[in-house]
């Protein structure tokens, strides 16, 4: 048996009233929290999906740690792997060569990132050998002066598998004539494209013998790319490396290498639910204007209620019910239509933008060309929670102002 405050305050909701104005105000009330509540869950969980997505993109070709000389080349490599791979959380390690070149093909010229890798070694740092659209990572084999272009790249250079390019390493070589750029013919033995476009536009792989002999680095390289077990413990393994490898060796892990792009996401993700916490808070506090017009309204029954012996604090009961009803309605219909469109937002998103002929995100603009989406269940919790509680603190005010109510004067001019 429900409590009389609870049986009125849903009786009131319920009803048929004079004022069709306030039950028009108490559906834009519920429409405008279930409209803040479901754009904070998309948008936040669109920002949860960009976020995992761009690391799983950047940490796919960077490394989760890297090991570097402070000045120049790397010398005995390979010592400097062996010592990190005893660290039981590093799961692989792999020399690269880190330069920049230009890249020629017919009249095009397009600059570029030059990777010299061991191909073996580095599909186990690295998914660039699983995102290979033609040809295979295998194909770089030291002495035949392969190159392995990302998709955008080798569109943009206009070159197709089995063309040579023309590789030109700004270090130059002194000659009678002057300093002259390295320059030397290579043939594309495979593509790839891992989906992020800063690489499949600006990423060129050599084998790492071919880019020794290229930027006559001898037996150095410029590092060690190590993956971990849990990529969320670099910064711990990179402070323990840095006390077991020799004094010259630089640890960087990505947590530093790649800080800017993260913390950008994540400042974003907060102001986003600032703002979107205001939307809810300009719905929810609408129920003040629904609940003092249902006050200056039902002042004769407040009164009469009075008369019977109910309680000030009943009265407050009454309409704070009558409130939350509305704040409740509205948080749990945006939960529920905010859930199934993050879920669904890589089929809502495809469509609108084929219907209307529109791209939310260029690739040319924007690191992940698609919408990702990724659901946690924390941030539904603590805005359905916001939401109701915005929704409770709004029925305050308007209650208590029924609650003072004196029954005389209210039934003075009836």
């Amino acid at each position: 048996m429900l409590p009389f405050e609870y049986f009125v305050g849903l009786r009131y909701t319920r009803a048929k009233r004079r004022n069709h104005f306030i039950s028009f105000i108490s559906m834009t009330s519920m429409a405008g929290i279930a409209l803040g509540v479901a754009a904070l869950i998309v948008v936040l969980s669109v920002m949860n999906g960009f976020q995992k997505e761009l690391r799983a993109r950047i940490l796919g070709v960077a490394s989760h740690v890297q090991l570097s000389a402070f000045e120049g080349g790397l010398a005995g490599w390979a010592t400097v792997a062996d010592i990190a791979k005893a660290n039981p959380e590093v799961a692989a390690a792999a020399p690269y060569i880190h330069a920049q070149g230009l890249l020629s093909f017919q009249q095009t010229v397009q600059g570029s990132i030059i990777r010299g890798v061991v191909p073996q070694m580095e599909d186990q740092v690295a998914d660039i050998g699983r995102s290979m659209k033609k040809g295979s990572l295998d194909a770089l084999k030291p002495g035949e002066f392969g190159i392995v272009l990302g998709k955008e790249l080798a569109r943009n250079l206009g070159v197709r598998m089995d063309e040579k390019v023309t590789v030109i390493a700004p270090q130059g070589q002194v000659t009678a004539a002057g300093v002259l750029p390295r320059v030397k013919q290579f043939r594309v033995v495979g593509i790839f494209e891992v989906g992020m476009y800063e690489y499949d536009s600006g990423l060129a792989l050599l084998h790492l013998a071919d880019a020794q002999r290229l930027y006559r680095m001898e037996d150095q390289v410029t590092g060690v790319r190590l993956k971990l077990k849990d990529l969320y413990a670099a910064p711990r393994v990179g402070r323990e490396l840095s006390t077991t490898l020799p004094a010259d060796v630089f640890v960087t892990d990505w947590t530093r290498s790649h800080a800017n792009f993260f913390r950008a996401v994540q400042i974003e993700k907060r102001v986003m639910f600032i703002i979107l916490t205001l939307i809810v808070a300009v719905a929810a506090f609408n129920i003040v204007s629904t609940l003092v017009m249902a006050v200056t309204d039902k002042q004769a029954d407040i009164a009469i209620l009075r008369t019977l012996g109910a309680s000030p604090a009943s009265i407050m009961k009454i309409f704070i019910v009558q409130g939350a009803l509305i704040g409740c309605i509205g948080t749990i219909v945006g939960t529920l239509a905010g859930v199934l469109l993050a879920l669904n937002i890589d089929v809502v998103v495809p469509f609108i933008e084929s219907t209307f002929g529109v791209q939310f995100l260029a690739k040319d603009v924007y690191y992940i060309s698609d919408l990702p989406s990724d659901l946690q269940w924390d941030d539904v919790f603590v805005i359905a929670g916001v939401s109701f509680g915005l929704s409770l603190l709004a029925t305050l005010y308007p209650s208590y102002r029924a609650s003072r109510l004196e029954p005389a004067a209210a039934l003075r001019y009836e």
